[in-house]
């Protein structure tokens, strides 16, 4: 679905500000017109960068969920917090919060998604495209731990894949025009995963919006506390990944030094590819003259059309001075490109 030439974009999340973060850790004194207000303030906040930027495809900057994904248990019934198994030491994915199934999975109130859609349709200017992302159930699965009732992850995740279609239904009811469908674990584990049941899964998934929304889903390697969580390689997905019923796949490639960068000229034939010209685990902010260099080597595989361009992954673990820094090289950079066409 050939677009404006090289759109820039992000991928979700964004920097908390500092003073959200101090009204996290007292947020039980706090009553729910606060709470609205503080998220209000912050969305606002995360616009206003992405805005002055000047990004063609915002987000809410996800700034009403705990990570991109672990806020969406909360809307799930039949779950109950495991204790925290390691508490100390370096930071690593085994510190994120984990799961037990108490009884059946099920989400009355939906997963908060389209709440938070609304809010940026309301608070977002005229002019940027507004995009939502959703994570998908096989990520989504990740933190549960099976039980007898859903003996494994694919259990889990086939119990999660109604639950997550539905909010995808609403969302594309709500009227957004640009939603993703995270599904990074699919590429974490994808060479070690039967990768046709990964397709088939994501299918299932997103069949009731297929072509009533600009859909994309964003493939990475994870980023918590910039790092990884599995062997960074996309190879093992494809061509089986070519059959996602998607718009366009996003592949993160800066912090891997745009290694298997040829991949993205057979997936530009038939999707449009975004692609991450700027690294989120590094502090180093890319200049203008980097991207420039980045996207002009994508051109060389793949048609300016067909090109989005972001950051790796979502900036929520990125210092909120680093990320505003990367984005406006990042949308100077793509300008220098456009205007060299």
């Amino acid at each position: 679905m050939p677009h404006e030439p090289i759109r820039t974009t992000v991928i979700g999340s964004y920097p908390f500000p500092g003073w959200l973060e101090l009204f996290a850790r007292h947020a039980d004194e706090a009553g729910p017109d606060d709470r609205d207000e503080t998220v209000r303030d912050a969305v606002t906040a995360a616009i206003a960068d992405q805005v002055r930027a000047g990004l063609d495809v915002i987000t809410d900057g996800e700034q009403a969920r705990f990570d991109f994904n672990v806020s969406f248990y909360a809307f799930l019934d039949g779950l109950e917090l495991e204790a925290q198994r390691r508490r100390f030491g370096p930071p690593a994915h085994d510190q994120r919060p984990r799961y037990r199934i108490a009884g059946e999975l099920r989400a009355p109130r939906g997963l908060g998604a389209v709440e938070e859609f609304e809010r940026l349709r309301e608070l977002a200017p005229a002019g940027p495209t507004l995009k939502a992302s959703v994570p998908g159930p096989y990520t989504l699965a990740g933190r549960i731990e099976p039980s007898a009732d859903y003996p494994d992850r694919y259990a889990v995740t086939e119990a999660l894949v109604p639950i997550v279609r539905g909010e995808l239904v609403r969302l594309v009811d709500a009227g957004c025009a640009f939603v993703t469908v995270d599904e990074p674990s699919m590429s974490c584990y994808a060479w070690k995963e039967d990768v046709e049941r990964l397709v088939d899964v994501f299918n299932r998934t997103v069949q009731p919006i297929v072509g009533k929304t600009y859909l994309g889903t964003h493939l990475c390697f994870g980023n918590f506390k910039a790092r990884a969580v599995a062997p960074r390689r996309y190879a093992p997905m494809f061509p089986a990944f070519l059959r996602l019923a998607v718009d366009e796949l996003h592949l993160e490639m800066a912090s891997r030094e745009f290694a298997e960068l040829e991949l993205i000229e057979e997936i530009g034939r038939e999707k449009d590819v975004g692609i991450g010209v700027v690294d989120v685990k590094s502090s180093y902010v890319e200049s203008a003259d980097d991207v420039t260099e980045r996207i002009r080597a994508c051109l060389r595989l793949v048609a300016p059309e067909r090109l989005s361009v972001s950051p790796d992954c979502g900036l929520s673990q990125t210092a909120r001075w680093a990320a505003r820094a990367k984005l406006t090289a990042l949308v100077d950079g793509a300008r220098r490109v456009r205007e060299s066409l």
